[in-house]
């Protein structure tokens, strides 16, 4: 079998110098190629990959810049592998990646894996809290390759992969649905009749935002677009995708009763702060890290909790267009 990488590239030629790094270092004998879109970059990454094609298969590709999702789906039309492995500019591979990965499609062939991301000892401590506060099962439920038991594991771009075949008969990413493309995909894959695995040792380092200004944007259009997958798909929506407003809601709750009630009322938000400082000091040995994954925890809940609650009263009150509803484009993507 063999593998070709696709990665869609906007602005990012230090990130991608770590990554094609990531790749030039990856051990055993598995076969691949790595097709690079690079989409209207004013800071192209060429140079960078120049500096590979003697070690690598590379397929470098300019074109104006039309987003991610479109340049996923160029990338995979001009894909010469068997199975295409998608990831984000962001990432770095773990020398094992593709040695893992071929050893499970042989043990356990899936038509489309995806597996978790871990943060890299070279990242800062924000990032690493980051990084905590969208795996950890007391932020997030394990949804996103940590556990199973919440809801059924829906691969991410950032590290999913799936036969041609499945291209060739489901198609690629929404290019009108962002974010949540990868989501949208993996239930139209799911849906096709194909088999979805999580392989939990074929990771990669995901840098995700390096500010918490950031990351409250990016968590609060994933809580927005959560409502229009439910609306795109029905039967998606699961009880964890409300948890994060039904935490927001309890907050207030509790605030307003520490305030008019009994101060005592506070002891719950502080039992929920030492959890996650308690959790993510075991996991990452680092105290500053600790400290800024309870921050990061909060960030998250509330971004994502706004974002779905402001969606959702759109949605009841009949003043939100859901562009993704009825748009025959969709199934096309």
């Amino acid at each position: 079998m063999t593998y070709s990488i696709i990665i869609p590239v906007y602005n990012r030629p230090d990130e991608m110098a770590e990554l094609m790094k990531s790749l030039s270092e990856q051990e055993g004998n598995v076969s691949f190629e790595v097709v690079i879109i690079e989409d209207g970059s004013t800071q192209a990454c060429d140079k960078i990959v120049a500096l590979y094609e003697n070690r690598m298969s590379i397929l470098y590709h300019s074109k104006p810049n039309t987003g991610r999702s479109d340049s996923r789906n160029v990338g995979m039309k001009l894909a010469r592998g068997d199975y295409f492995i998608l990831v984000d500019s962001d990432c770095m591979f773990p020398p094992c990646y593709l040695m893992q990965l071929d050893e499970n499609l042989h043990k356990n062939y899936s038509d489309c894996y995806g597996g978790p991301d871990a943060a890299h000892e070279s990242f800062s401590p924000v990032q690493k809290a980051i990084n905590y506060a969208m795996t950890s099962f007391f932020t997030t439920g394990g949804i996103r390759g940590g556990k199973k038991q919440m809801e059924k594991f829906k691969p991410r771009s950032f590290n999913m992969g799936f036969s041609r075949e499945v291209f060739n008969r489901v198609g690629g990413f929404s290019t009108i649905l962002s974010p949540g493309e990868d989501i949208d995909l993996s239930i139209r894959i799911s849906d096709a009749g194909f088999n979805i695995s999580l392989y939990r040792d074929v990771y990669v380092f995901h840098k995700r935002r390096i500010s918490f200004k950031k990351f409250f944007k990016q968590v609060s259009e994933f809580g927005i677009v959560r409502v229009d997958l439910a609306v795109l798909h029905k039967g998606s929506m699961k009880i964890v995708h409300a948890f994060p407003s039904l935490f927001l809601l309890c907050m207030a709750a509790i605030l307003l009763l520490s305030l008019f009630h009994n101060p005592c009322w506070l002891l719950f938000p502080a039992f929920y702060s030492l959890l996650i400082f308690t959790d993510a000091l075991l996991k990452t040995k680092k105290m500053k890290t600790a400290i800024y994954a309870v921050v990061a925890a909060y960030i998250q809940l509330t971004g994502y909790g706004l974002g779905f609650l402001k969606s959702l009263i759109l949605l009841c009150f009949n003043r939100k267009k859901h562009y993704c509803a009825d748009n025959p484009e969709q199934k096309k993507n």
